[in-house]
């Protein structure tokens, strides 16, 4: 009885004690977690209001023609069924030529001072096909801009601001994106919907990611869930040093909003190019002349081969560095220049990085053993062999239609063999091409009496075309003919 009554006492200020201590303990704990958030929040503001100065909005216009069907009717204006008359499926003799339409086409897009000069890093595909370029800097100071130079396979474009440039300039600082970690915070600026000079936070989602675009865009693109929207493309991703590691370009969603996978080029991948773009300069990358796929599990067993690191040439281009290095179809590429290959991607881009005519060894294994071979590479083509309008052919002739390389793929679907040539692609009403009776199909061999079998060679043959041109095409039946076209 006597030990209980000095114990109790004893166990409540003991419960006590472990409760003020526990409390104490807390409360010390809660204050840590909040400096620690408030550190993360004052390092996010301090690296906004450092780059967002830099930080531009980028306005671009052009001028949309369309065309339509007039029918000059024997009634007024005022006559009731006229709307009716107006269907440009109409057979109506009383039918007119076409009448042009023009209406002004916008975009928004955002970019970054590089330089005291007045040079701003953008996305290619923000400023190209247009007409005026207009820059918005984070004072509401306005500038005409200029294009100086554009990079379509990494999509990246240089503009200059026009007239006198300010003194006062405030530009980023670019980092070193081979140091960007998975798991690190990353802040994304730019004007999402026309907001501009937006800030969102996120962190690497992945490195290196690839086939998430144009399939002859070169990608080792950074993946981060910072919020990227329509308007974001060309603006900067920053680490929490203030530094740009990235350009923000694309998103993977099915609504055309944000869904928490953005992409961005990778700043490294851009300081390749800057030097000759903001030159205006023509960018040139080494190319090999074969066509590469990933192998898998199944391909690598049965070529013999001991993983799926490599990349297996499944065609060889006649003429190419690769065919008169002697690689064939089947071959699978393990090491480029002393670098070993680990997927087709990489691969890719260590060719594009090599400068034309140079001299490369690539180690390959055939039927399980393995070779070396040696390669003096061509040259890459600037623009990506996608469909290009012709109008984009050299001293502005426009011929109303839309080409692209014939691949296997198309020579299939449109009955061709082993020809080479631009397949048409597209026919623009009223035209150039529409005229002369060209169609969708048609396979374009020579122009003025020059073989075109890219469109580099075509914007060479185009290039002092003057009031008609000569086109020799294959048509879908077999035949040949040749046709004239009076261009604008």
């Amino acid at each position: 009885m006597k030990l209980t009554k000095f114990l109790l006492p004893a166990l409540i200020a003991s419960f006590a004690l472990g409760g003020a201590i526990a409390a104490e303990s807390t409360a010390k704990s809660t204050e840590t977690d909040l400096k620690a958030a408030r550190a993360l929040g004052d390092a996010f503001a301090s690296v906004a209001e450092r780059v967002k100065p830099a930080v531009v909005s980028i306005h671009s216009s052009k001028t949309v023609k369309l065309r339509r069907f007039d029918l000059r009717l024997p009634f007024g204006e005022d006559f009731p069924f006229r709307e009716f008359f107006n269907d440009d499926n109409s057979d109506n003799p009383s039918r007119s030529p076409q009448r042009e339409y023009k209406y002004h086409q916008g975009g928004l897009g955002s970019g970054m001072i590089i330089d005291k000069d007045g040079h701003v890093l953008t996305n290619n595909h923000v400023v190209n096909d247009v007409d005026e370029i207009k820059v918005t800097l984070a004072d509401n100071r306005t500038f005409e801009a200029e294009i100086t130079g554009a990079d379509p396979r990494t999509d990246l474009a240089i503009i200059k601001l026009k007239g006198k440039v300010p003194s006062d300039l405030p530009v980023v600082e670019l980092g070193d994106s081979s140091n960007a970690r998975v798991g690190e915070w990353v802040l994304a600026i730019g004007a999402p919907f026309g907001y501009e000079h937006t800030v969102t936070a996120g962190i690497i989602s992945a490195k290196g990611r690839a086939n998430v675009a144009d399939s002859e865009m070169f990608q080792d693109f950074l993946q981060t869930d910072a919020a990227i929207n329509p308007g974001n493309s060309g603006g900067p991703l920053v680490d929490l040093e203030g530094k740009v590691i990235g350009l923000n370009t694309i998103i993977a969603t099915s609504i055309g909003q944000n869904a928490g996978v953005g992409f961005a080029v990778p700043i490294n991948m851009a300081k390749q190019v800057l030097p000759t773009l903001v030159k205006g300069g023509k960018v040139s990358r080494g190319m090999l002349g074969v066509m590469i796929q990933e192998l898998t599990e199944d391909l690598a067993k049965q070529l013999k081969v001991p993983n799926t690191k490599g990349a297996l040439v499944a065609q060889v281009t006649p003429g190419s560095a690769a065919e008169k290095a002697g690689i064939k179809v089947y071959d699978v590429i393990i090491r480029y220049d002393g670098k070993p290959v680990e997927g087709v991607s990489q691969f890719r881009n260590l060719v594009a990085a090599t400068p034309p005519a140079a001299k490369v060894e690539i180690v390959l294994l055939r039927d399980g053993k393995e070779m070396s071979v040696k390669a003096q590479l061509g040259e890459l083509a600037t623009e990506p062999s996608s469909a290009a309008k012709s109008d984009k052919a050299g001293n502005g002739v426009d011929l109303g239609l839309t080409l692209e390389p014939l691949t296997p793929a198309s020579a299939r679907e449109y009955g061709y063999g082993k020809d080479e040539g631009l397949v048409v692609t597209d026919v623009e009403e009223g035209g150039a091409a529409a005229t002369a009776g060209i169609q969708v199909g048609d396979l374009v061999t020579e122009i003025n009496r020059m073989k075109v079998t890219n469109l580099a060679e075509y914007r060479q043959a185009l290039a002092n075309a003057k009031d008609t041109v000569l086109m020799l095409l294959k048509i879908r039946d077999g035949g040949s003919r040749f046709v004239i076209l009076r261009v604008k």
